[in-house]
């Protein structure tokens, strides 16, 4: 009897620990959130419920960091009592104060109790009190010197607050406990203080709103320095969560559409691709090793500083001074601090909802002439969306003209949209970038041939001061730009990717004038004919530069005219071109030449009977590439006679014979 009474003892000792030790080893903050609803009204929520009660200070509020459900001592208790009369540490950094209300509303929930609504007012009062006039809210209150009485976003303060009162004055039945309908009235004040702040705290950078500094100086409104390593800067983090609050206002004004579009705009600019954070953790779970590294498949993140002026992402030590990477701050701080954030993706995955719901579409003035902007000043927000509601077959010119941005989407112009003008308002700003490539599509053999980031289908295309970019990396075929139509004129654009950056499909004529074109292998394909006047062709790596796949009988594939053939300065070994397909042709003339390009210049990609059906020439290149003597020999040094065949008028030309503007004359 006696070994029994032992076993059970042992047995009420491990399980009442086993429970407690669950308890101890979450977090305060999950213990909050993520604990089932039947369980505030068990015993174990009612006794953590008389700690949060002990711990709240007479003024209302809670100090932070402190672990509400660990057992509480005598002696402590004592203690806790006696500083209920000092305001020292009460704050809603880090989720203070806001979280206890929430469980004690929780609890109150299933177990009522007087003392959790008396509790739960009293912090709510504290909020209201502790508000700025001009909307904000301070780190701690009463006001501490130095950066805690800034206007504090940082670790989502100020939002977790307007949460706390949105909930409030919608009377949503998310708090158990509600005030009079007086104070409500107050509540409703204070919240559109507190998003009138978030509007007139949005950074102008270059008169152009972007995202919000984790601190800002509560007279000047201005971004403000914090602790040593915490300088004035533009945060992803912060930034974030204040949209995804705007975001869930109903009936936006025009002034919070605005806030949003524009953050939007800076969350796509902003964003890194092709970069990891790798962590080692010692076995208390703890990080000891941080670092980045590369990776063309991890997703999107976003610094926790970035420059005010130009979003650079910069990191600091505890001595103040801004480094360019994480590897060069000391371990304590680089594993210690939250140096980059995914927040903004949440931000990225909701916009397209609440815009189709917020943002009603208008139709434009004149729909020949549109506007796309990212910040929401034009008629249209995606390039697609401007294509989509574009008149088909129309009788003349429609022009899409794109404001400066960063825009993420795959574009196409179809069929059904020829005479379709997509003016960028500079080359250098206007960005269309995507990131797909061969095995992220993985559609078999040809996957490669959907992974352009825009595909340009009509005829009597004209793209012009844009950048188009494929951004997969070096991960096989990945497509910048696809032209499968005819009479289509590129000018003045920046086409980026790796191999395979542009493919000229089609039977049809294409004029690149003025473009920058950069790549690795095959960069420039297909089987159109395709003039390039005055390009610059950049390869990153030793490899192919064309892969032409001309089709039989064709008079003329590519020309390349008064164009710069250059490459990344460890480039050493590249072809100008070699055969995708036995009948291709390729002709460089008044070409300066790298001396990246190899002797032979030609390859015939082991099809030797290429050698004889395909046709390579050149005709007075220069350069330290320009090796004629040294070239291959089934390759063809053109004669003056046979050079003046290759002008823009005989390869691209409909009026070969009369005076007759040409299409791309008009351009």
């Amino acid at each position: 009897m006696k070994k029994i009474f032992i076993i059970a003892i042992i047995l009420t000792f491990f399980i009442e620990n086993t429970i407690q030790g669950q308890i101890i080893d979450k977090s305060w903050k999950k213990i909050i959130n993520n604990k089932e609803d039947a369980w505030f009204a068990s015993s174990e929520a009612k006794e953590i419920a008389e700690n949060v009660l002990l711990y709240q200070r007479n003024i209302g509020g809670w100090p932070k960091n402190i672990q509400m459900h660990q057992p509480i001592s005598k002696e402590k208790k004592a203690k806790l009592i006696q500083l209920k009369k000092s305001n020292k540490d009460v704050t809603t950094d880090n989720g203070a104060t806001c979280q206890e209300m929430l469980f004690l509303s929780k609890v109150n929930k299933f177990q009522k109790n007087e003392k959790y609504k008396k509790a739960f007012l009293k912090g709510f009062d504290y909020l209201l009190e502790a508000q700025f006039d001009n909307g904000g809210w301070p780190q701690f209150y009463p006001l501490k010197k130095g950066y805690y009485s800034h206007i504090t976003y940082n670790d989502d303060s100020m939002v977790h607050i307007l949460n706390v009162l949105k909930n409030i004055k919608e009377k949503n039945n998310y708090f158990s406990i509600q005030p009079s309908d007086e104070v409500i009235k107050k509540v409703e004040i204070a919240f559109n203080k507190g998003i009138d702040c978030i509007l007139k705290t949005q950074y102008k950078q270059n008169g152009v709103l972007t995202a919000w500094c984790a601190q800002h100086n509560r007279k000047t409104l201005e971004p403000a320095k914090a602790r040593a390593y915490e300088l004035p800067s533009l945060s992803g983090a912060e930034s974030a969560n204040i949209v995804l609050l705007l975001m869930r206002i109903e009936n936006p004004s025009k002034e919070i559409i605005k806030a949003v579009n524009s953050a939007m705009y800076w969350f796509e600019k902003t964003k890194i691709n092709g970069l990891r954070e790798d962590r080692l953790y010692n076995n208390k779970g703890q990080v000891i090793s941080k670092k980045m590294v590369s990776d063309t498949n991890a997703p999107p993140i976003w610094a926790r500083f970035m420059e005010l002026d130009d979003n650079t992402p910069f990191f600091c030590d505890r001595d103040g001074i801004k480094k360019a990477t994480l590897a060069e701050i000391g371990e304590e701080r680089r594993n210690g601090y939250a140096w980059y954030k995914t927040a903004p993706q949440e931000v990225l995955d909701k916009y397209p909802l609440w815009r189709k719901k917020h943002i009603k579409k208008i139709k434009p003035k004149d729909s020949f002439n549109v506007v796309v902007a990212k910040d929401g000043s034009g008629d249209y927000y995606s390039i697609q969306e401007a294509i989509n509601n574009s008149k088909s077959f129309p009788y003349e010119r429609i022009t899409i003209f794109i404001k400066n941005g960063v825009y993420n989407e795959k574009v196409k112009v179809h069929k059904w949209n020829p005479h379709i003008s997509l003016i960028g308002e500079s080359k250098e700003n206007t960005i269309i970038t995507y990131n797909d490539y061969f095995d992220k599509i993985n559609l078999g053999r040809n996957s490669t041939f959907y992974t352009q980031t825009l595909l340009a289908e009509a005829d009597n295309t004209i793209l012009k001061n844009l950048t188009i970019e494929n951004t997969a990396g070096e991960v096989g075929q990945a497509i910048a730009l696809t032209v499968n139509s005819n009479q289509v004129a590129i000018i003045n654009c920046k086409l980026l990717g790796n191999q395979d950056t542009l493919y000229t499909s089609g039977n049809g004529k294409q004029y690149y004038k003025d473009c920058y074109i950069e790549g690795t292998t095959d960069f420039i394909f297909g089987n159109a004919t395709v003039f390039f006047s005055n390009c610059q062709i950049h390869s990153k790596k030793g490899s192919y530069i064309t892969a032409a796949s001309t089709k039989e009988n064709t008079a003329f594939g590519y020309v390349f005219k008064n164009c710069n053939i250059t490459a990344d300065e460890n480039v050493t070994k590249v072809y100008l071109g070699r055969p995708w397909r036995i009948h291709a042709k390729t002709v460089f003339l008044y070409c300066k030449l790298g001396k990246h390009i190899l002797p032979e210049g030609w390859h015939n990609w082991s099809k030797k009977e290429a050698e004889k059906t395909s046709f390579y020439a050149e005709y007075k290149n220069t350069g330290n590439g320009f090796n004629p003597d040294k070239r291959v020999k089934w390759s063809h040094q053109l004669e003056a006679s046979t050079a003046k065949q290759f002008t823009l008028k005989n390869v691209l030309g409909e009026h070969k014979n009369s005076s007759k503007k040409e299409w791309y004359e008009i351009l």
